[in-house]
């Protein structure tokens, strides 16, 4: 269960203030995990709390209005294009508010390319682009159909193709 609170804006909407625990934050040996204040700027609460599940947060509630966005908190959440920014808790005086796209990005996949695959088109004078032994998020790159070519092929003579390879009709 999240605290936090709630603001009703003169036009209607809402901006919901919850405290969660932060994604992939370490707790330490018989304490709370570390929280993060997020601020979320929908039409209603209901909204507000569906936009927060549906980022990964599961059992994310609002009881009671114990802890509402401050004014400069609503502010911040008002001038965000996406309408959903945090900051941890307890945030220092020169800690600035984050889109939520930066806390829940995962980490950056490896690539791991070997010898073999940057130096055999140099050294062999092949003029395909060598692959990557490993793709991005650890799979194997994609294999080229026999088929495949990087030349498009000529209209035969006599007119146009469409974009399916057929003739248009005079």
């Amino acid at each position: 269960m999240a605290g936090g609170g709630f603001v009703k804006l003169p036009s209607g909407a809402v901006v919901v203030a919850l405290s969660l625990p932060r994604p992939g934050g370490r707790a330490a040996a018989g304490g709370p995990g570390p929280r993060v204040r997020v601020l979320v700027h929908a039409l209603n609460r209901a909204r507000a709390l569906t936009r927060v599940r549906n980022l990964g947060w599961c059992s994310v509630f609002l009881r009671g209005n114990a802890d509402p966005p401050t004014p400069d908190e609503v502010t911040a959440v008002l001038h965000h294009p996406d309408g959903i920014v945090w900051r941890s808790v307890p945030s220092g005086p020169a800690e600035c508010w984050q889109p939520i796209s930066s806390l829940l990005r995962p980490a950056a996949p490896e690539v791991r390319w070997t010898l073999e695959d940057i130096a055999a088109p140099a050294l062999l004078g092949t003029d395909q682009a060598a692959e990557p032994a490993v793709g991005p998020g650890g799979t194997p790159p994609r294999q080229r159909s026999a088929g495949w070519s990087a030349v498009r092929p000529e209209p035969a003579a006599g007119g146009p193709l469409t974009a399916g390879g057929r003739r248009l009709s005079r």
